[in-house]
């Protein structure tokens, strides 16, 4: 099943995002719109220090104007314009946190809401840490922590992570890795 396009027009256009609403017509003939976010698309990173019952996720508490209130996150970031994922997850994960990885795998690309958004995600696994110096955006506010497997449990059961790619990157950690 699949919808043909009809007409497009673009009604907004961000420093972020741009959105357009679609008339479509359904295979049974009949015809409707569809509202359509489009993003660049973005990274997320489970950037874990140490190893076995040591290791610790590291994990960003930031303001998030959207939800009006401070959630806690994996680091993450948008595609510039032509940049390679990973190249992406690392230029993120010094931004926001001042640390680099020496290891990186790629764990799963996800589109984070299909039914409105184009944004499609690659979350990374970063291992082997080193420090330095954190240069977040001239608009973030971050603050870095890092997390047991114990203390991440405890916040999943008292509803303290509540971002969607978080959710996934801590199972991914939790369950898998």
């Amino acid at each position: 099943m699949s919808e043909k396009p009809l007409a497009s027009q673009r009604v907004f256009t961000g420093r972020l995002l741009k959105v357009r609403v679609d008339e479509v017509a359904l295979e049974d003939g009949r015809c409707t719109t569809r509202e359509i976010v489009e993003h660049p698309g973005a990274v997320a990173i489970v950037a874990v220090h140490g190893e076995g019952d040591d290791a610790q996720v590291v994990l960003v508490r930031q303001f998030r104007k959207a939800v009006e209130q401070f959630l806690l996150e994996i680091p993450a970031g948008t595609l510039e314009p032509g940049e390679e994922p990973l190249a992406c997850a690392q230029r993120e994960l010094l931004e926001e946190t001042g640390l680099s990885a020496q290891r990186w795998s790629h764990l799963q690309t996800f589109y984070t809401a299909p039914g409105f958004c184009t944004e499609k995600m690659w979350l990374y696994l970063a291992q082997d840490l080193r420090s330095h110096p954190q240069h977040p955006e001239t608009d973030e506010q971050i603050e870095v922590g890092f997390y047991s497997r114990s203390q991440v449990r405890e916040l999943l059961q008292t509803h303290q992570i509540q971002d969607a790619k978080t959710l996934v990157g801590i199972f991914w950690w939790l369950y898998t890795l």
